[in-house]
C-alpha cells in the first residue's frame, strides 16, 4: 500500500488483534511493511487462537503470542517474547478490551472486576512493559474513551461501568498534559464518535523521542489511570 506511511523495519504489536478493530488495525500496519505481533487471549472453544492463526497466515513473517493483558507476568512474558523474536518495539496499538455493560444494580462484582482488569489494567500493564522495549522514535497509540475537560470524575463514573470505566477516563486535556509530563512528544488525542453524553471515543497517540534510554522519566502507565476499548465482542479478544 502507498499512502505515505513506510513501516518496513518496525515492529508492532497490536493487543486484541484475532478479529474485529485489532485484525484491521494490525493488517493496515503489515501492509504498510511492520513485522506484526498478533496477540490474543485463550477461550475454552479455542475460537481466538483460531482466528489469530487466520489473522497472522495472511500477514508477512507475523508472530503469534497468547497472553491475558490483564495479567502483569503474562505481558511481561509476551514482551520477553518480543524482545527475544523481534529485537525490540517500535509501535504500540492497546485495542484488547470487554464489554459488560450493564447498570449498577445489574453488574455483578466479577463483570466489575474484569472491565476493569482487562480495559483498565491491560493498558497499564502493557504500555508499563513496553515502554523499555520501545526504540526511540517509537509510538504508543491507545483506543480509549476520553471525557470532555467539563465533566467532573462523579459526571464520568454516572456515565456507566463501561463508557467511563468508572471514572477512569481522563478528559482530553489531562491525557495531553500527562502523556506530556513523562516525557513523550506528538501527542494527539482525537475523537472518532460520540459514546454517551460528554464522552467520545477517541485514538490516543505519542511518541518516545529519539535520544530518549530505556526508561522515560516516568513511565506512561505510572502517571495516567489508562482506559482501552475495543470492539466490544465481549469476550475479551477484540
Amino acid at each position: 500500500m502507498n499512502d505515505g506511511f513506510d513501516l518496513a523495519g518496525k515492529v508492532a504489536l497490536v493487543t486484541g488483534s484475532s478479529r474485529g478493530i485489532g485484525a484491521g488495525i494490525v493488517r493496515a500496519l503489515a501492509d504498510r511493511g511492520a513485522r506484526c505481533v498478533v496477540n490474543f487471549v485463550d477461550d475454552p472453544a479455542g475460537r481466538n487462537r483460531a482466528e489469530a492463526e487466520t489473522v497472522a497466515s495472511g500477514l508477512n513473517d507475523a508472530i503469534l503470542l497468547q497472553c491475558d493483558v490483564g495479567d502483569p507476568a503474562r505481558v511481561g512474558d509476551m514482551m520477553d517474547q518480543v524482545r527475544q523474536q523481534l529485537g525490540g518495539l517500535d509501535i504500540l496499538v492497546n485495542n484488547a478490551g470487554i464489554l459488560r455493560d450493564r447498570t449498577f444494580k445489574k453488574i455483578t462484582p466479577q463483570d466489575w472486576d474484569d472491565v476493569l482488569r482487562i480495559n483498565l489494567g491491560g493498558v497499564f500493564n502493557c504500555t508499563r512493559s513496553a515502554v523499555s522495549l520501545m526504540r526511540p522514535g517509537g509510538r504508543i497509540g491507545i483506543s480509549d474513551i476520553v471525557a470532555e475537560d467539563s465533566l467532573t470524575s462523579e459526571q464520568r463514573a454516572d456515565r456507566g461501568s463501561y463508557v467511563g470505566c468508572i471514572a477512569g477516563a481522563l478528559s482530553f486535556g489531562e491525557f495531553e498534559e500527562g502523556l506530556r509530563a513523562v516525557g513523550l512528544t506528538d501527542v494527539s488525542v482525537t475523537p472518532t464518535h460520540s459514546v454517551a453524553d460528554g464522552m467520545h471515543s477517541a485514538i490516543i497517540r505519542a511518541t518516545k523521542p529519539e535520544g530518549a534510554g530505556a526508561e522515560l522519566p516516568a513511565f506512561v502507565a505510572a502517571e495516567l489511570p489508562f482506559t482501552a476499548r475495543g470492539c466490544g465482542c465481549g469476550d475479551g479478544c477484540c
